[in-house]
């Protein structure tokens, strides 16, 4: 196996745990109000709690890989996070759950955009949407996992020892990642000559320990339209990170066992959507090129996202419900190797920092959502108008992708990703 790939097998590995780390807390969300006594509203605080740190920190997290390396950073932001996990397994009030929430957030921000600046700098820039689909595909594995794993866990141990497990799990790859990886493939020991050559002739962007230039990036407007559109997406991707697990067993009347189940669908095949979107990104890329290949593929997959989103709204009974759930989050995360490849070649050298703002503005669009959400279930007891209010969030995502150029970007070289 090459060098490139076992890196690649790290970040899926990093992907995966992530996402079970954030969606533990919807699973656990039965035992954690009942202990806690949170209203609906409360309840909507503590999944958005983690979104905001996340958010506020992003583009400081990924702006320091970019300048000091993603050996360095990527260790910080998992050793952070799981002693954040762990400590959620101590909380006894809302306050304290809220607090250990934003700060696992705070911690875990930059994993995607720091994962982004390891694929720039280790991979030909043809590789790039194959490596992102991947990345997001472990990201889904890791999302269907944590109710078919953490749901009996916690059943058998109690929701509070779910965490602590998960906070062990995190330091032991945090140890792994700093003993083995090296920024720059160069120094990697074990690298053959022909697989630099690989690297370095495909485009990767290697330069490193740079100072982050600013007011070019946030002057670019393409950049600008994807951040945008990002946090209009980030409504739909979040709704499926968050409220879901609760909307099956409180809006759509699943039992618990039930949600366990069910609730993985949708992430079983959004990891099979993330890898057919790879590969096909990279297909249309080679044979009609980058512009055309992103704003089609984006658009049209949250255009129909929008519908399914819309369609399940209004559905009822159980098989309907999980179908159109299924196609949804499938079809919106078909996208989003797209997504990703588009916003490191707008960034060039400068990747982890655009992907930062751009999954920044996704994650502050998922917080705005899921307080929101909160809100209009505890005014009027309806579980199915915030998800039409999400619907219309994707269907804006959908017209702003499909008006941004990759073509002018921090890069001038042709779109090869």
């Amino acid at each position: 196996m090459s060098c490139r790939n076992k890196v690649l097998a790290f970040l899926c590995a990093l992907s995966v745990i992530t996402f079970v780390d954030r969606l533990a807390i919807a699973v656990a969300e039965p035992g954690v109000r009942s202990d806690l006594g949170l209203s609906p509203s409360q309840w909507g605080w503590v999944l958005s709690a983690y979104v905001l740190g996340n958010a506020l920190f992003e583009i400081p997290s990924g702006a320091l890989g970019d300048k000091h390396g993603q050996r360095r950073e990527l260790t910080r932001i998992v050793g952070w996070w799981s002693v954040f996990t762990a400590a959620t397994g101590w909380c006894r009030s809302f306050w304290q759950i809220v607090s250990a929430r934003f700060l696992f957030g705070v911690g875990a921000a930059g994993a995607y955009p720091n994962a982004a600046g390891v694929v720039a700098r280790w991979f030909p820039r043809q590789e790039h949407a194959r490596a992102q689909g991947f990345i997001w595909a472990a990201s889904r594995f890791g999302g269907a996992l944590a109710p078919l794993l953490l749901v009996p866990l916690a059943h058998v141990l109690g929701w509070r020892a779910v965490f602590w497990v998960l906070g062990i799990v995190g330091v032991g790859w945090a140890i792994a990642w700093w003993m083995w990886f090296r920024t720059d493939p160069a120094d990697m020991p074990g690298i053959t000559a022909h697989e630099l050559d690989v690297i370095h002739s495909g485009g990767a962007h290697v330069k490193q320990h740079h100072a982050i230039p600013w007011a070019a990036l946030l002057r670019l407007r393409n950049l600008n339209l994807l951040v945008v559109a990002y946090f209009w997406y980030g409504w739909g991707s979040w709704f499926f990170f968050g409220w879901f697990a609760t909307w099956l067993v409180r809006g759509a009347h699943f039992t618990s066992a039930q949600m366990g189940v069910w609730a993985s669908l949708p992430f079983f095949v959004a990891m099979l959507a993330n890898l057919v979107g790879g590969f096909v990104s990279r297909h249309l890329v080679m044979r009609v090129g980058a512009v055309k290949t992103y704003r089609a593929l984006t658009s049209l997959c949250l255009l129909c996202g929008s519908a399914l989103l819309l369609a399940m709204s209004w559905a009822t009974g159980h098989a309907p419900i999980v179908i159109l759930a299924t196609l949804a989050f499938g079809v919106m995360d078909l996208m989003l190797p797209s997504a990703w490849a588009m916003c490191m070649r707008l960034g060039g050298d400068y990747g982890g920092t655009a992907t930062a703002l751009m999954n920044t503005a996704g994650n502050l669009g998922g917080w705005v959502s899921a307080v929101l959400f909160g809100y209009v279930v505890k005014a009027t007891g309806n579980y199915e108008l915030p998800l039409r209010c999400i619907a219309i969030a994707v269907l804006a995502a959908a017209v702003l992708f499909a008006c941004v150029d990759v073509s002018r970007g921090m890069s001038t070289e042709p779109a090869l990703d």
